[in-house]
């Protein structure tokens, strides 16, 4: 949604009441989030239980609104809303308010598809089913349902860090999500930078597309994890709205119904046939493996990335590779030039954070920073 558009919540809960306060994220002079608004008590009620679309394993909560509030007076940015029990007892519900405009700024992307992709609520995710196993999962899910766990798992250990520091550093900042990217990549015109936020591994074609493209036309962009644009997605519809499908036969390719039609749409890996599409060729790298603890190894000490860090070649930053990884993987399509900047035991990656993130929002980098010197060869000849 953007700023002055009505938000709404569909809740079931055991307690009697609760309240709603919705927290911006980001840096209030040390403090990490402020609160913007919040709601009077609510009236609980036990909403019916979820359907299940047993053709897709999907599990839907066709609940009826509970509550809505303005966000007329929200800035653009990353909010939290807890719902909090007169019991005490809270969950989390991550919102974006998106920006529609990116011309001059860094953009973030959240990852909206991945959160849905690994949610357990109801029992079913694209990884297991009520049984625990991975033949039972979903092949699609829905974001009509509640998350899982406290409610905002993937966003507070992935994206939340991020959020702070890029507000923090005081640069131009805009806000959206890969399913809005996929819709409508206006917000990518004349972006300083895309920015996708830890892991962000469900892709529809058209987000990569677009996010390509950004490239293509000057705008930086930085990925701050691993297993970005990992696996082909397809948006369908859900209970009333468009786009509240995500769809990923992953290893069940074959049975996706557009295998045949339209190859290019199966929703399996991006580096799977029908119609592969490796995603180095956007990233430079391939995701290799989980789970992985291993040392973050400078090896180009004078990069401008590790500018004022006083690294030196060789030096480890232990535990920084993981849980996942990705690699340069020469016989693998890369934008090129392409240089590795630091190293791991049978990791190589290209990897930013805070000089990233100030250079990057002066614009494209190669008008203002050295050219990227490449060395894949080099550093991966004596790989097997």
């Amino acid at each position: 949604m953007t700023p002055g558009e009505e938000c709404g919540l569909y809740v079931s809960t055991t307690a009697s009441s609760f309240r709603v306060s919705a927290f911006r994220v980001g840096w209030y002079g040390g403090t990490q989030a402020r609160l913007v608004w919040s709601s009077e008590r609510v009236r609980g009620r036990v909403r019916p239980e979820p359907r299940f679309l047993s053709d897709t394993r999907t599990v839907r909560a066709d609940w009826p609104r509970t509550l809505t509030f303005g966000t007329a007076g929200c800035p653009e940015g990353a909010y939290l809303l807890r719902l909090e029990a007169d019991s005490g007892h809270q969950r989390y519900i991550p919102l974006i308010v998106r920006s529609t405009q990116g011309t001059g700024r860094t953009v973030l992307i959240h990852a909206s598809a991945t959160w849905q992709a690994y949610n357990r609520w109801g029992g079913y995710s694209l990884y297991a089913g009520a049984s625990g196993a991975y033949a039972t999962r979903s092949l699609a899910v829905s974001f009509d349902r509640p998350y899982d766990a406290d409610g905002a798992e993937k966003f507070m250990v992935y994206e939340r860090a991020a959020v702070v520091l890029a507000e923090r550093l005081g640069i131009p900042l805009a806000y959206t999500t890969g399913t809005d990217v996929h819709r409508d990549p206006e917000i990518l015109r004349g972006a300083a930078t895309v920015v996708c936020l830890g892991h962000d591994e469900y892709w529809t074609p058209e987000q990569r597309r677009h996010v390509t493209q950004a490239r293509d036309a000057g705008t930086n962009v930085l990925f701050l994890g691993a297993n970005i644009c990992f696996r082909r997605v397809r948006l369908e519809q859900g209970q009333t709205q468009p786009d509240r499908t995500v769809v990923c036969y992953k290893s069940s390719a074959g049975s996706d119904a557009l295998y045949t039609a339209q190859p290019a749409l199966v929703t399996t890996d991006f580096r799977q046939s029908p119609a592969a599409d490796p995603e180095s060729s956007l990233t430079g790298v391939l995701y290799e493996g989980y789970p992985t603890d291993a040392p973050y190894v400078v090896h180009a000490a004078d990069h401008w990335l590790y500018e004022g860090t006083g690294l030196r070649p060789g030096d480890g930053l232990d535990h920084l590779v993981g849980v996942e990884y990705d690699r340069v993987t020469p016989a693998a399509p890369v934008p090129e030039p392409l240089e590795i900047t630091a190293q791991g035991p049978g990791i190589h990656s290209v990897i930013a954070t805070e000089n990233a993130l100030r250079a990057f929002a002066r614009g494209p980098a190669a008008h203002h920073r050295p050219a990227a010197r490449t060395n894949v060869s080099e550093l991966c000849k004596t790989r097997t």
